[in-house]
């Protein structure tokens, strides 16, 4: 079902969260939020992203405002910190902001930055966490096969836990798995899931040991459930820089899993300066749980005039193409 256009707009928020860090090049997030017969949900697909593209985030807004989700396994999820690609000296400060987290993603190939530059960040949250800590890096596609190999071959002396989405394409992920499956390092796919037409492809080539999955990017906790069964494979649940709103769906998707057997990035809170609501992570774990904005924050955070136009535009367009794919 697709409600009216009138009846999300109705009680449509934008807002606009500051960043501690500049993080996938961006300083500050922008969601729009709307409220639905189950309660609140998000819809903030990246604002580079057209909108054939951007549809699916919506219908997932939807799937969650207006249906029952998938009922729950857990109350709680294990969150990982995530280390933007920051100056290795910040490190500690911004690991302290993710309360009891024993798992840290750390971004990596970082445009202007050097293999260097990741090896002291690694290694100042190794030397955070200690021996017992769980660090895993994400390039974002950025390395051809040469260059991951290389990397993670750099990387190694830090016990990573797998690296995620080191090369863009599923070709190039297999072979970097099989150049480095000696090492005993998994190789984790991102966007070749949530980003290709066909999100199994990447299973059915071998290669890639687990998935990270996302809640908005794949149509909401159904569609994602879906494909985590026809893909057998250990999954991750992360964000997409999400307001805690949509991180209560990501919980919700976490939650449903059959198993869940790692960490999954769903603390991403702590990476702003406000949020619409708390749900920074207490003991490395988020609750399970739909959320309310603070109307406070709603007002503190709310966008300008000119961004919030710019949104209700792109939603427009975006149910509209919902409408157009369901005639």
């Amino acid at each position: 079902m697709i409600p009216p256009l009138a009846d999300l707009i109705d009680s449509a928020r934008v807002v606009a969260l500051p960043m501690h860090s500049r993080f996938r090049g961006v300083d500050t997030r922008e969601a729009l939020l709307f409220e639905g017969p189950q309660g609140w949900a998000e819809f903030s697909p990246f604002t580079e992203y057209e909108d054939a593209e951007a549809a699916t985030w919506l219908a997932a807004a939807i799937d969650f405002a207006w249906n029952v989700q998938p009922e729950p396994l857990r109350d709680r999820i294990g969150v990982n910190a995530t280390v933007p690609a920051i100056d290795a000296a910040l490190v500690p400060e911004l690991l302290a902001r993710f309360a009891g987290c024993r798992t840290a993603k750390v971004k990596v190939a970082e445009p202007g930055q050097s293999l260097a530059d990741d090896v002291s960040r690694i290694r100042a949250v190794r030397e955070v966490m200690g021996p017992e800590g769980r660090i895993r890096i994400d390039a974002n596609g950025a390395w051809n096969v040469d260059e991951a190999e290389r990397a993670v071959h750099a990387l190694n002396e830090f016990d990573l836990e797998y690296v995620e989405q080191p090369c863009a394409t599923v070709p190039e992920l297999a072979e970097l798995r099989q150049r480095v499956k000696y090492l005993g390092i998994p190789v984790a796919a991102d966007e070749s899931v949530r980003k290709s037409s066909d999100p199994l492809a990447v299973a059915r080539a071998r290669a890639a040991d687990l998935l990270v999955i996302k809640a908005q990017p794949l149509g909401g906790v159904r569609h994602a459930l879906q494909i985590v069964t026809a893909a057998g494979l250990p999954v991750v649940v992360s964000s997409a820089l999400d307001t805690a709103i949509g991180l209560s769906q990501g919980a919700a998707l976490a939650a449903a899993l059959p198993t869940l057997d790692y960490d999954c990035g769903l603390g991403t809170s702590s990476l702003f300066l406000d949020d619409v609501a708390d749900l920074r992570p207490v003991d490395g774990s988020i609750p399970v749980g739909r959320l309310t904005p603070d109307p406070a924050a709603l007002t503190r955070l709310a966008a300008s005039d000119e961004r919030r136009e710019w949104w209700v535009a792109r939603l427009a367009r975006c149910h509209y193409e919902l409408g157009a794919a369901a005639r």
